[in-house]
């Protein structure tokens, strides 16, 4: 009998804790995008204030679009810029995941990006071998280094990072740090379709539930081709059905995922790319680095990621439409 109080006591402290919790929901704009915010907490906090305050910071470091934000001094070519935490941050995690996708996610494509049209300056009017081959030198995450003096170094003036594939992943971990540093253990955090999720729904008591967009979703209507809990994971998804640009005048139609083996912008064939992952930077940057790699090289990598789960749409020899899960990936529905 009294260690079946105690059991009862432990329980009731549980149910009196969650029970005051209270729900809590925020939305804004960040990233180019919006975000959605879900927590439960103890205590009430100005969150709004706070991300705003954390989105901007990101942007001040890591933002293409902002003109004095220190990404664009360096791709200007100052040297002399000493990068702070969330610079260094991502740089040090894109070169690791550089290494490890063998060069096919590489933040150093931002002269290709722009030459096609899906940075920040007017395309190039011609992309043919000659012009290709003259970007290609200017691309290559081997060409530049982070000093001992937190400056960046690069082989080229005319190298230009873009961080876009993994900073706004990395902005959503901020976020979710900061949610804990406040006691929020139950939370979701979406922003522009990239999710991080801890804890559970304390007013379902389940996980938090998710949604993979069908790559035939009408953008006004969309549909889900699957529907998964996360628990205290990211997710974040990748694809080109919705993400390109027709020449106007050649009529090609250019994809904005980028071989930076390559340098060319062709649709391999993987049609869109679901990463699940511990952290959102991670899940961001393998999303885009499967829609690059193809469905081989894809699967033979994910052997090679612990913690790395993929849902990969594509199309088979025939062009018929296909769908590849790793067993992780199904083992979360389980």
């Amino acid at each position: 009998m009294k260690y079946l109080l105690i059991i009862v006591s432990f329980f009731l402290l549980i149910s009196c804790t969650e029970n005051t919790q209270e729900e809590a929901h925020i939305e804004g704009k960040a990233f180019g995008t919006t975000y959605h915010i879900k927590y439960y907490s103890q205590e009430e906090f100005d969150a709004q204030k706070d991300i705003d305050s954390i989105v901007e910071l990101v942007n001040e470091s890591v933002s293409t679009y902002i003109p004095d934000s220190d990404i664009s001094k360096i791709n200007r070519g100052d040297s002399s810029i000493v990068v702070d935490n969330i610079f260094k941050d991502v740089f040090i995690l894109s070169e690791e995941i550089h290494s490890k996708s063998n060069g096919y996610f590489d933040p150093t494509i931002g002269v290709l990006r722009n030459a096609y049209g899906f940075g920040d300056v007017k395309p190039l009017q011609e992309i043919d071998s000659t012009t290709l081959d003259s970007l290609m030198q200017f691309v290559g995450f081997d060409k530049v280094k982070l000093t001992s003096e937190n400056t960046i170094q690069k082989k080229y003036s005319q190298i230009y990072f873009d961080f876009n594939a993994i900073a706004k992943g990395y902005g959503i971990d901020v976020i979710g740090s900061y949610l804990e540093s406040r006691g929020v253990s139950n939370y979701l955090v979406e922003l522009g379709g990239e999710v991080l999720a801890k804890g559970t729904n304390l007013s379902k008591q389940k996980p938090w539930t998710v949604g993979i967009e069908a790559i035939n979703s009408d953008i006004d209507n969309r549909s889900f081709a699957e529907t998964i809990p996360l628990k205290n994971q990211a997710m974040a998804s990748s694809g080109n059905y919705r993400k390109f640009r027709v020449d106007s005048l050649t009529g090609k139609k250019y994809v904005h995922t980028i071989n930076p083996l390559t340098g060319k912008a062709e649709q391999s064939d993987i049609t869109s790319a679901t990463v699940i992952a511990p952290t959102c930077a991670l899940a961001d940057a393998y999303a885009t680095s499967f829609m690059a790699l193809g469905l081989e090289k894809s699967e033979k990598l994910l052997q090679q990621l612990p913690n790395i789960e993929a849902y990969l749409s594509y199309n088979d020899s025939t062009g018929r439409a296909q769908v590849f899960k790793t067993a992780g990936f199904k083992d979360l529905k389980k």
